[in-house]
């Protein structure tokens, strides 16, 4: 099924979000370009050169980390590669009709960034920003005495796909559907704005990966994300 989600931009949708809709985000030039560091931790390279990790060098704080597409990187002083972690893109066939949301959802913004924040990095430290909000329309679930609980929305977009991203839920409230009916909401959106939707998930989230593929998704490709580190 990768033909659900095409090589030419899903083989770095990174690359082609900030070469796309996610152009008003780009930092760099066409060598280097990333997402600022209070929306995203990505950036991408336009051929895995010297050239493009100095020119991404000069882009990073001391200190930062972010993530590239790939494993291929060249080594160059300055910046250290620190990790890889493998996942899969995953894409929703157009032919599944979301149903309506089960759970009562609340339209999540810039006034909420501190919670989703706090609710994200039980989950996936580091990822979400303090402005990732700006990324797409994202959603989330309150407890009986105002707690955000759960949440999701879209990350990355480019021509013709937005992506699912950030869903999750507090330990203290899983089973109770509520992912379900945020990943709904997130595609109905998506699907009014004439988009296709996809997600990247770590490969040994398996949990994670059996609702989605119990949704409809499947797997199109197997992918690695890169850190590197700039000192």
């Amino acid at each position: 099924m990768s033909g659900l989600l095409p090589h030419h931009l899903f083989a770095d949708p990174i690359r082609s979000a900030l070469a796309t809709t996610h152009s008003h985000f780009a930092v760099g030039d066409t060598l280097a370009r990333r997402y600022p560091g209070d929306v995203a931790p990505f950036a991408t390279l336009s051929a895995p050169s010297v050239a493009a990790m100095e020119q991404l060098q000069s882009l990073l704080a001391a200190g930062e980390g972010i993530w590239l597409f790939g494993n291929d990187l060249p080594s160059i002083p300055g910046l250290e590669i620190t990790d890889h972690m493998p996942g899969l893109q995953m894409g929703l066939p157009h032919d599944i009709e979301p149903p309506e949301p089960a759970a009562s959802l609340a339209a999540l913004s810039e006034a909420q960034a501190d919670e989703m924040v706090a609710l994200t990095d039980l989950a996936f430290p580091g990822f979400f920003r303090r402005c990732t909000w700006r990324m797409g329309s994202y959603w989330g679930v309150r407890s009986p005495t105002g707690r955000l609980v759960a949440m999701g929305g879209e990350r990355m977009k480019l021509a013709g796909f937005a992506e699912v991203s950030a869903v999750c839920t507090h330990p203290d409230f899983r089973g109770r559907g509520y992912a379900e009916s945020i990943i709904w909401q997130v595609v109905r959106k998506q699907r009014g704005d004439g988009v296709r939707s996809f997600l990247h998930v770590g490969a040994g989230n398996a949990k994670a990966i059996a609702l989605y593929e119990r949704l409809g998704f499947v797997r199109c490709r197997e992918i690695v994300i890169t850190r590197v580190l700039a000192w």
